[in-house]
């Protein structure tokens, strides 16, 4: 294995009280921190004390789960990360918003103000959303077609990266004495008008810090791909193993290549969820009492759900059915569906044992271990073209980010794999990803009146 040059990249995806479901059920926990913004800025801090990239609030526009099981509700993430760039100062801060159910100047708007409040510290994770719940929610009988989510989302991103670019960088000159606050010529409308959206522009928050906030996507489809090649500047991924992430890497690079990108400019970051002990042993038991708490039939019936099945096919000591549904069949998150299968077939796991694997994590890579064993996991998929970084998902909060801050990081920086201090100022900057230059510089304007 040789050792890359680069330092790795680190998000912290924090979800309630820890991405483990039953995390909720430990002594430790408050059943109430999902709601409590002092919760979230603790989480920040710590994850600012160990230098990590960014922080991550995931979202979707409808009910999350049973809230009769687990906390199921959670706060909108734009307020709240409004709320962390308060109480931090370097840390990145990266919120999910859905492309099929908003629409490109609401979305751009809200993203170019955040990036304003945080000093340029915010960064978008588009997603398509899947989900009969969510369509129902915005008049829809059911999800979109997969295909009809990802050409609405390719024209959304259009329009909101020229809506971000329709304030040239120098537009504002603040002359007092001759009473003109903006260039007219520096400041357009975009005029676009496609399948999906008719937008004048230009936007009414002037060119952020960053001119375009980090553009993070979180789908392994074929069109999720597709998609990413095209915009992506970091991925959030599942994958359960180093020859699966490492074919995921490759693709995704080659694609962005293909679309003529330097492939540097697309950071991979695979989902794990460390399960952290002092000893193999004290990691193991923790492991364990998490596991016991899961409630199975609850577990089966969501399993059901994700399948397509009805739960009464699921019998928790047998193994997954012969007949389930291609991926094709799949209008939901294909991606996800096709690994849980998979992870089931190869290594032949009874429903049980496939519900105590998606316990932790919903598919993503579990590890239970040691500091140091953690660390090294980390460092072999690093080396072995299979992540530029990882997604952090601790499974209990906040011990779980408190153990890998205070324990995993200071091993990857005595190795000489992660920053000891903050460099820039900017989520671009700690991504090491170029600021986009605004159009003007390619482009004529059209002024408008300011």
């Amino acid at each position: 294995m040789s050792k890359r040059a680069e330092e790795l990249h680190l998000n912290a995806f924090l979800m309630g009280v820890g991405h483990h479901e039953a995390a909720w059920r430990l002594p430790e926990s408050d059943p109430y921190a999902g709601w409590d913004v002092a919760h979230y800025q603790n989480l920040a801090r710590i994850a600012e004390r160990g230098k990590l990239d960014s922080l991550f609030l995931a979202d979707s526009p409808g009910q999350h789960g049973d809230p009769a099981r687990r906390p199921a509700g959670q706060l909108e993430p734009t307020v709240l990360l409004t709320a962390l760039a308060g109480a931090t100062e370097h840390i990145g801060l990266i919120a999910t918003a859905s492309t099929s159910y908003n629409e490109p100047y609401n979305l751009a708007r809200r993203f170019a103000s955040l990036d304003h409040v945080s000093g340029g510290r915010a960064g978008w994770n588009i997603v398509t959303t899947a989900g009969a719940d969510a369509a129902r929610n915005f008049g829809l009988d059911d999800t979109p077609p997969h295909k009809e989510r990802y050409a609405r989302a390719d024209e959304f991103l259009e329009v909101s990266t020229r809506l971000w670019d329709s304030w040239a960088d120098d537009a504002i000159v603040a002359d007092k004495s001759a009473g003109v606050h903006a260039d007219a010529a520096k400041v357009r409308k975009i005029d676009h008008a496609g399948r999906f959206f008719r937008v004048d522009g230009p936007l009414n928050v002037p060119r952020s810090p960053q001119g375009h906030p980090l553009l993070v996507q979180a789908g392994s489809s074929q069109n999720g791909k597709a998609f990413a090649a095209r915009w992506a500047e970091a991925v959030f991924t599942a994958q359960q193993t180093l020859q699966e992430a490492q074919a995921f890497y490759a693709d995704l690079k080659q694609r962005a290549a293909a679309h003529g990108r330097d492939p540097h400019g697309i950071k991979i970051l695979p989902g794990i969820v460390p399960v952290i002990g002092d000893t193999e042993a004290e990691a193991a038991d923790l492991d364990r009492e998490l596991d016991r708490l899961i409630s199975p039939e609850f577990a089966r019936r969501q399993l059901a759900r994700l399948l397509k099945l009805d739960p009464d096919a699921l019998d928790l000591d047998d193994r997954l059915p012969d007949d389930l549904p291609s991926e094709d069949e799949i209008e939901g998150a294909k991606s996800r569906y096709t690994l849980i299968v998979d992870l089931a077939r190869r290594e032949k796991l009874t429903v049980r044992q496939l519900i105590g694997r998606l316990g932790g994590g919903r598919g993503h890579r579990t590890f239970t271990g040691t500091p140091v064993q953690v660390a090294d996991a980390i460092e072999e998929w690093f080396d072995n073209g299979a992540a530029d970084g990882f997604n952090i998902m601790p499974p209990v909060l906040p011990s779980g980010l408190e153990v890998f801050v205070d324990k995993v990081v200071p091993i990857l920086q005595e190795r000489g794999r992660f920053r000891t201090d903050y460099t820039g100022t900017t989520l671009r900057e700690h991504y090491g990803l170029p600021r986009p230059a605004d159009s003007f510089t390619t482009s004529p304007a059209v002024g408008v009146s300011v």
